[in-house]
């Protein structure tokens, strides 16, 4: 029997806060959201869309004290813009020690990383 993968599930300290940033930044909708938990996905129709992942954000008080072990690797247009476009979102560059490197590295609001690519088309 074949798995598929239902949801990503991210501890926040707000998930509310934390899914209206992702939501802003990937153009994607809230499908459930109470005080305990936020649901996201690219579409409200098909949400189990082949290749769709929904991203579960849930409520954990204990903050953020390391490197994540998971995170998303976005691919934009024009990496520059992006890179401004997420920080007016609210993120912001982060070392990692990554070094010399043709990827930005970023934090969410929350301090979760996420990697902003260069375009594979250029």
């Amino acid at each position: 029997m074949p798995l598929r993968i239902n949801t990503l599930t991210i501890d926040a300290t707000n998930p509310g806060s934390l899914a209206e940033f992702w939501v802003a930044a990937l153009d994607w909708q809230v499908i459930h959201q109470d005080e305990w938990q936020a649901l996201i996905t690219p579409t409200l129709d098909r949400p189990e869309a082949p290749g769709a992942i929904a991203v579960l954000f849930q409520y954990n008080p204990d903050a953020k004290t390391t490197k994540n072990r998971w995170h998303f690797d976005l691919v934009p247009d024009d990496q520059d813009a992006e890179v401004q476009r997420l920080e007016r979102l609210g993120a912001h560059r982060v070392d990692i020690g990554q070094g010399d490197v043709d990827w930005v590295v970023m934090a969410d609001p929350e301090g979760n990383e996420i990697c902003v690519l260069r375009s594979f088309s250029g």
